[in-house]
């Protein structure tokens, strides 16, 4: 190993006791070390170094280097970065498509989304890779033609909505590659929007509940926005608890840059942004879908379809797991059978109250535990009480309870 310092290492080729391999330098002190790029804040390539290495190098910023960016990122402002991973998830049929096909042609059509900017000159053309729904997807493409004809102009006159309507293995094969090649090589202008619907349909012989086959998932999605620089945005469905989110492996949420969790109140579908890597969260756009007729079949019945129409926000309606819609079930019979009005001003004077001890009971005939014990009984009983009022559903005082709203 030769002597000297650091420098002299450096314009000797970068030699070392085991050969070429640069992981393997010289120690030295590094209180020692005279790092030019220290001196001058200079960016550079060191001689020697594999080219791995060599990138790596040329990479690093010194402090006094590291500035904000002020510049904008954003594709749809608030909502979707260029470039990045968005997961919109939401319960089976609460209208997931319906939100990405409108949100795609906004951007297709160089359109502001309901009053959130989405900048031309950020745009490009959108693919849709429809790995689900059939002919539906085709419907509801043909009702935003009838009833948005400034969208359709704008689409139309950019060129800019394409649909795929298969599906794609992201997980087990080379997919993204191949995608990736239709995309650089035959198309004059990079799309600024993919989206993928759905996961589900997207994984191959793979297994969302993996981490391994999620993680190659998500490799696939980098792959494509790397090389395209576009946004891509993943369809998925929540998972059997929903209060956690979308299903599957948790290496998706890690990884999304930005997660919309859609949720439906009544006729209101409202979209909010649960995870945002670079924006605050809690941005909401709720909408209603309506009706649209787009034709008749060979039998002369209407065939209809739906658009997004813009809504008020509401109060969303508490999700209940299976074992609290026994209990508030149970409840509304002891209701029924036992309840009574409570005087005093801690109790509602519009709502009738029932005693802890009767709705116990009729739990216990509702079967909410498949326990025997009075033990599970009991726990099962307190840890249901206890979700609902976390929930604002039910009020307890001195031992009788209410609902909280009728």
């Amino acid at each position: 190993m030769m002597d000297g310092t650091f420098d002299e290492w450096i314009d000797a080729g970068c030699p070392n006791d085991s050969g070429d391999d640069p992981l393997k330098m010289p120690r030295r002190d590094p209180s020692n070390y005279d790092f030019p790029s220290r001196r001058s804040g200079a960016t550079y390539i060191v001689p020697g170094l594999r080219k791995r290495a060599a990138d790596l190098a040329s990479l690093i910023k010194p402090f006094h280097a590291i500035g904000a960016v002020l510049s904008s990122r954003y594709l749809v402002k608030d909502w979707l970065d260029r470039g990045a991973l968005s997961v919109v998830y939401g319960e089976s049929n609460v209208g997931k498509t319906f939100f990405a096909l409108d949100l795609a042609m906004h951007v297709a059509a160089r359109k502001d989304w309901h009053g959130n900017r989405a900048p031309a000159e950020h745009a490009g053309p959108v693919v849709y890779v429809a790995g689900e729904g059939g002919a539906g997807i085709n419907n509801r493409i043909a009702a935003i033609k009838r009833e948005r004809g400034d969208l359709w102009e704008g689409v139309e006159l950019h060129y800019g909505f394409h649909l795929l309507p298969t599906t794609l293995d992201l997980c087990t094969s080379t997919d993204a590659a191949h995608l990736t090649t239709v995309l650089t090589h035959e198309w004059d202008k990079l799309p600024s929007l993919i989206v993928i619907d759905t996961l589900a349909r997207s994984m191959g012989n793979g297994d969302e509940n993996t981490a391994k086959d999620m993680g190659a998932f998500v490799r696939s999605v980098d792959f494509l926005r790397e090389k395209t620089g576009a946004h891509v945005m993943v369809i998925h469905h929540s998972g059997k608890d929903t209060s956690k989110g979308a299903r599957g492996s948790g290496s998706l949420r890690a990884a999304a840059d930005t997660e919309i969790e859609l949720t439906r109140s009544g006729a209101v579908v409202m979209a909010e942004t649960k995870k945002q890597r670079d924006m605050p969260t809690g941005k909401i756009f709720a909408y209603t879908l309506r009706g649209v007729l787009i034709g008749q079949d060979e039998d002369g019945d209407a065939v209809t379809s739906a658009v997004v129409e813009v809504a008020e926000p509401v109060k969303k309606t508490p999700r209940l797991s299976a074992q609290q819609k026994i209990a508030m079930q149970a409840f509304g019979d002891a209701i029924a059978h036992r309840g009574e009005k409570q005087h005093g001003d801690m109790f509602p004077d519009n709502r009738q109250c029932v005693s802890l001890d009767h709705w116990r009971e009729y739990c216990d005939r509702h079967s909410l535990t498949s326990g025997e014990g009075d033990s599970s009984k009991r726990t099962a009983f307190h840890k249901v009480k206890t979700a609902l009022q976390d929930k604002e559903i039910i009020r307890v005082v001195d031992g009788f309870v209410w609902r909280c709203e009728e």
